[in-house]
């Protein structure tokens, strides 16, 4: 028989019962699950209201940072309309059940993604699932993690499992040795440009190869976080000492002699030589050179160095439809160069890019310099621990002093939900996952990048090559 999967090997560990006698569907356990407020609270009431209880309130956790403000000295009220309902529905509902909130004026308090390994709450080998897409981030710490919906959240909260269509698997290589200013961003934006928005095929995807292994734990987490927009059900790296290191003595991760226990079980956590996947991909970056999205798909994407591709360059008749459509919303022409266009706006956070080591990145490029006139600039860091050790650091003071607004933690720009937006048909440059029309605003259009170019545009007043600086 050939070897197994780390893919595989989690999920036989959580396997309940097959549901089916080819064993492609099964009653999987879940470890943990996370709650935000704009979905959260309401899966919580709903549960509440049919009379049944939190199966295991210890093993969920929530947090607010969707639809809250980011603006110092904030409160309950939101720009969102009804958005503070959905804060006090969240806040009296993990009351009643007993889970653990990580409320406003909690140090712990941040976005979903971010907080869960800054607090040791998704660990090597467990299965997590939380009612957002962009669950798959937690994958590069070697857990199962994938997003849910919210009737799926009710039956995970009520019984501790959830009845799961087994993923096909898929192993993509990232190979050679990545090239001064090309870091995480650029690899996911590479290979969904390449493959397309579809190329994940609702596998589970483990990445592989030297260039991943070179990247700190933020980097892994926005490759995985990225992998959702190349359509893949789930993400695993497998663990390693860093990963290790940066869990041990964390909140809710495991303590004293079941620490060295854990430990012992998750060095066992890695796919076996032979072990087979359903899809194998890989794709050199040593050629890579940083990227910007062009379009209103994570797939429309190229060297920041490059042009506009002509839409009859898509791989079918359909993309290329989509291709015009977006060069029409970007009010873009094929063949434009990318660098040297005019933006009025930056955004350096969100799940994707808000973590320290991507406002260290930034800081780096901004430290003594000033962002162009006309740019609007914001950062938001991704949890109240990653804004205190920044602030610690001095990098508030680097981003003010930038001309960035430095704000509170939470998902802000990233989508348009918290209520605030970017103004009618600006041009952003964004370390956010998804550019879809009116995703930052009424006809805003977003230019996806990595935290250093980000930083270069701002300065710039245009879209610029970090490596430039």
């Amino acid at each position: 028989m050939p070897g197994q999967s780390l893919f595989d090997k989690i999920w036989a560990s959580h396997r309940i019962a097959d549901l089916d006698a080819e064993g492609s569907s099964a009653l999987l356990y879940i470890d943990r699950i996370m709650l935000h407020e704009r979905t959260g609270g309401v899966a919580l009431r709903s549960l509440s209201q049919r009379g049944l209880p939190v199966r295991s309130p210890r093993q969920v956790f929530a947090t607010l940072d969707h639809i809250v403000d980011t603006f110092p000295g904030r409160s309950d009220m939101t720009l969102v309309p009804s958005g503070s309902e959905f804060i006090r529905t969240t806040r009296e509902e993990a009351r009643r059940a007993g889970i653990q909130l990580f409320d406003l004026d909690d140090e712990r308090q941040g976005i979903v993604h971010v907080i869960s390994p800054e607090q040791g709450i998704v660990l090597p080998g467990a299965t997590l699932v939380c009612p957002d897409s962009h669950t798959c981030t937690q994958g590069a710490f070697g857990a199962l993690a994938w997003g849910i919906g919210s009737s799926e959240a009710e039956h995970a909260l009520a019984t501790q499992a959830l009845r799961v269509r087994k993923p096909r698997s898929m192993r993509v290589r990232f190979t050679g040795q990545r090239p001064h200013g090309v870091g995480a961003k650029d690899m996911a934006l590479a290979l969904i440009a390449r493959d397309g928005a579809d190329g994940g095929q609702r596998c589970v995807i483990e990445f592989e190869g030297e260039a991943v292994q070179s990247l700190d734990l933020a980097g892994r987490q926005t490759l995985c976080n990225m992998a959702v927009e190349y359509s893949a059900f789930g993400t695993l790296i497998a663990p390693d000492e860093q990963v290790f290191a940066a869990l041990k003595g964390r909140p809710y991760a495991p303590q004293g002699a079941l620490w060295e226990r854990a430990l012992a079980s998750w060095r066992w956590l890695r796919s076996d030589p032979d072990a087979r996947f359903d899809v194998e991909r890989s794709l050199d970056v040593s050629g890579l050179a940083p990227m910007i999205s062009w379009g209103t798909s994570p797939e429309h994407a190229a060297a920041i160095d490059g042009v506009v591709p002509e839409p009859s360059a898509q791989r079918s008749a359909s993309r290329a439809e989509a291709a015009g459509r977006a060069l029409a919303y970007m009010e873009l022409t094929p063949g434009q160069r990318l660098a040297g266009l005019p933006i009025t706006a930056a955004f350096i956070g969100s799940c994707t890019n808000g973590r320290l080591d991507d406002l260290r990145a930034a800081a780096s490029l901004l430290r003594g310099r000033r962002v162009a006139p006309q740019v609007r600039a914001i950062c938001v860091p991704g949890s109240t621990q990653v804004k205190r050790a920044a602030e610690a650091e001095g990098l508030d003071r680097v981003f003010t002093d930038a001309g960035f607004e430095w704000r509170e933690a939470g998902c802000s720009m990233c989508f348009f939900a918290g209520g605030e937006s970017f103004a009618r048909a600006e041009r952003v440059v964004s370390t956010t996952n998804r550019n879809f029309e009116g995703r930052q605003g009424p006809q805003v259009r977003t230019h996806l990048a990595s935290p250093v170019t980000v930083a270069a545009s701002a300065l710039s007043g245009c879209l610029a090559d970090p490596r430039s600086f």
